[in-house]
């Protein structure tokens, strides 16, 4: 195996060959943003996940979707027909210069190919093989298949979100599959500092199932230690078994804001609450009543009626309504409220805190003539950067780079095997 190169980079002299689908792209992207040398291993003809929307100027062809570029900015990329015979030797061939394999077969796939984890660390012992899959490689389920809306439901998280009198819902933006593959990033540099410890690889088993369990917080807990069901909260919920409910996203001038109404004790919340009011009456839009509320009796979320709820939203909705979403933002510190407005993609991408950080990374794409704007690094360390390293790969971008100048083919080899099929 080569001599790892020296790098600033955090994993600068490390390899991953990426042949994962939608289920594990980030894992590869985080490896990227680390450093490594991130092979993305296509069919030919492109990967799947080219075909995901939504599409640079609304153009639906495989080398401007904006999902693929988001989760394969960094890597290089090569076409690989793994299934052939020629694909799956030349993949060997990589895989003793690299130091992990990203997967998301079905189980035993890997295996019928002749390249699963135990044939391919034979050839290279040192080799970290992250598998991800929506059961993880052994029980019952573990060759089921699942999208990513069954995948949120198996892990019990669509239960927990929507309305408590309705069904439930799903997020809007694919979820489950990135906390597996950001798992799977993670179980994978565990697995590297490991070997440091004993030269040995290892497979990372990643179950897409048990990463959504992750984020569910303390709702197993509740089952378990009082066998009580999580109910969803919808807007909110000031006391569940009365089925008193409140809001906790309200509408502003320019959007919606998440706020706190609430009493019933002292504290941080009455506090807000009452600089709430004075606010309002500041500008004229406290009515009587609600300056007269005693917020610890009057309010108290085990006694607090449906209608004085309503009431007061509204008093607090009507005079949101006058404000945007900057007044909220610039208000929240200097009279210590409870509230934050709630950003969309266009307030997050002109937020002048994610400006002075330098968040938002330009990256060159030479095929569009223009910069696209992509989400930084996940953190930032002083003694080593973590940055894009490249625009994401064409389609075979990088097949001479790597089969002529790395594996050393010839260029009628190279012919033959696309005309074969195999790259």
């Amino acid at each position: 195996m080569p001599q790892p190169k020296k790098s600033e980079a955090l994993l600068g002299p490390y390899r991953a060959l990426d042949l994962s689908d939608d289920k594990g792209l980030l894992c590869g992207r985080i490896l990227a943003d680390l450093g490594a040398d991130v092979i993305k291993i296509e069919r030919p003809g492109g990967d799947p996940a080219r075909r995901i929307g939504p599409f640079y100027h609304d153009i639906p062809e495989p080398e401007k979707s904006l999902y693929w570029f988001a989760y394969n900015v960094g890597k290089r990329g090569i076409t690989l027909n793994i299934e052939t015979a020629d694909g799956q030797d030349i993949f060997q061939r990589l895989v003793k210069t690299a130091d992990f394999v990203i997967e998301s077969f079905t189980p035993g796939h890997m295996d019928e190919l002749g390249l699963g984890y135990k044939a391919l660390s034979a050839l290279n012992p040192r080799l970290i093989m992250a598998s991800i899959t929506p059961f993880g490689q052994t029980g019952p389920k573990a060759k089921d298949k699942a999208c990513d809306f069954t995948s949120w439901a198996s892990g019990g998280a669509l239960y927990c979100a929507g309305d408590p009198d309705r069904p439930p819902v799903q997020l809007s933006f694919p979820q489950a599959y990135l906390h597996a593959a950001a798992r799977a990033a993670l179980g994978s540099l565990i697995a590297l500092y490991h070997r440091g410890q004993d030269g040995e690889g290892q497979q990372v088993d990643v179950s897409i199932q048990e990463s959504v369990m992750a984020v569910l917080m303390d709702a197993p807990e509740m089952w378990d230690l009082n066998r009580f069901v999580f109910r969803r909260k919808g807007y909110g919920l000031v006391h569940p078994s009365r089925g008193i409910r409140q809001r906790f996203g309200v509408p502003c001038k320019d959007g919606y804001a998440s706020i706190y109404m609430m009493g019933g004790a002292p504290g941080v919340i009455l506090e807000h609450m009452k600089a709430m009011i004075r606010w309002m009456d500041e500008e004229g839009m406290a009515p009587d009543w609600l300056k007269d509320l005693d917020w610890i009796s009057d309010y108290d979320s085990a006694k607090v009626s449906q209608e004085t709820i309503d009431r007061v939203e509204e008093a607090f909705i009507n005079f949101l309504m006058t404000k945007t979403k900057a007044d909220l933002s610039d208000a929240v510190i200097p009279k210590r409220l409870v509230m934050a407005p709630i950003l969309d993609a266009k307030d997050l991408a002109i937020h002048p805190q994610l400006a002075e950080r330098d968040y938002w990374a330009k990256v060159e794409h030479p095929e569009l003539g223009e910069a696209i704007t992509y989400c930084g690094p996940f953190a930032k360390l002083n003694q080593a950067p973590i940055e894009i390293q490249r625009p994401p790969p064409l389609i075979g971008e990088h097949n001479m780079e790597v089969y002529e100048q790395e594996l050393g083919f010839s260029r009628s080899q190279l012919s033959a095997l696309k005309s074969a099929g195999v790259i």
